[in-house]
């Protein structure tokens, strides 16, 4: 089992997300998937190995790392044929300062990239199984041009969204809390909503 080389941060939390070893923390790319999956949910090393079809000692040892930093935090211990299976979700953080001469925090895009590439993952073996099929599911991309209060607005329309989601999901629980409950089981769906400046296109001559 080969570990990454040259990556033994000094112990002690991630107190301030400021602290130069966030960038560190993320850099690698696999470390950035793994804080990109418990961002997204509770799953155990053993649970993201199998999905990064990564070695169990090396997922193991990125999360012992990210522990230790603080940057996730344990959630249950499970017995697991004579072993213990630890649990684990990413801890609410605070956003690291801006790069000097960029409005974006320093190791944004490494952890975009690594959840854009667990999106990309999800949504490739759920449309080989037929999670698209169904009528109520939806796939749509629009490029749009705004301007500053057009930003802010559309930010705010998305904010809007996640909160009627939220809503729904609370109303799903009232109806599964009743006596008695809904037959019908309760089915696993994903949503994505993304909002970001798109890339430069260079322009075209005409011929």
């Amino acid at each position: 089992m080969n570990l990454p080389a040259g990556d033994d941060a000094p112990p002690g939390p991630i107190e301030s997300p400021d602290d130069p070893r966030w960038a560190r923390a993320i850099r690698h790319p696999l470390r950035a998937r793994i804080l990109a999956i418990l961002d997204e949910r509770t799953a155990s090393a053993v649970e993201i190995s199998r999905e990064l079809r990564a070695e169990l000692g090396v997922v193991a040892y990125h999360v012992r790392t990210l522990h230790r930093l603080e940057l996730i935090e344990l959630v249950r211990e499970t017995p697991v044929r004579g072993a213990v299976q630890r649990h684990f979700r990413a801890r609410a953080r605070a956003s690291p300062a801006p790069r000097p001469g960029s409005a974006a925090p320093a190791g944004k895009q490494d952890l975009v990239a690594a959840t854009l590439d667990e999106i990309v993952g999800l949504a490739r073996s759920s449309n080989a199984s037929g999670g698209f099929d169904r009528t109520e599911a939806h796939l749509s991309r629009s490029r749009v041009r705004l301007d500053l209060q057009g930003w802010e607005q559309l930010a705010d329309a998305l904010r809007g969204v996640l909160r009627e989601v939220g809503e729904i999901e609370d109303e799903v629980a009232a109806r599964r809390a009743s006596s008695p409950p809904p037959s019908a089981e309760l089915e696993q769906g994903v949503l994505v909503l993304m909002q970001f400046q798109a890339a430069p296109v260079e322009a075209t001559p005409d011929r």
